[in-house]
């Protein structure tokens, strides 16, 4: 999808993240971003109070790449599987690019085969358009809860 029908390449580009997260292809991750983007995950609380300490930060494309190294080489975490449940996204267009929201409810799987509501909330995305191909500025994870299982270890 190009620039073209931005519609369309916008929900493609959610649902391919979303997909590559559920699939393990975290390594794919950081390349939906643009190279100074911003991405957080923070409590609805915090983010209606405007407190700006979240569960996780990333500032550009490095800090991402950084983050999934990390979790492959370093972290040590019981193996889970993630599945998205997505809504439809709502989308507006601004003058630099497209305001998206789309809200989410993550099911975690772990290895016994155990399945639990792991997250819900909503993704609030900055999305520009860079030669021709959606990719998110600002993607802000807004977690319904402010109780945060220990696991979050793969971006949402």
């Amino acid at each position: 999808m190009t620039a073209n029908d931005p519609i369309s390449a916008i929900e493609n580009l959610i649902v391919d993240c979303a997909h590559d997260i559920d699939d393990d292809n975290l390594e794919a991750w950081p390349d939906y971003f643009a190279e100074d983007a911003v991405y957080q995950i923070i409590p609805r609380r915090s983010f209606d109070q405007d407190l700006p300490l979240g569960v996780l930060y990333c500032e550009g494309k490095g800090m991402m790449i950084d983050r999934i190294e990390a979790l492959r080489t370093a972290n040590i975490f019981e193996p889970h599987t993630h599945c998205h449940l997505l809504s439809q996204p709502s989308i507006k267009e601004t003058g630099e690019g497209y305001k998206v929201r789309t809200n989410f409810n993550v099911v975690r799987t772990m290895q016994d085969g155990g399945m639990e509501i792991y997250a819900v909330g909503k993704f609030l995305d900055a999305i520009v358009f860079e030669n021709g191909k959606p990719l998110f500025q600002d993607r802000r994870v807004v977690l319904e809860s402010h109780r945060v299982d220990i696991l979050l270890v793969v971006p949402l």
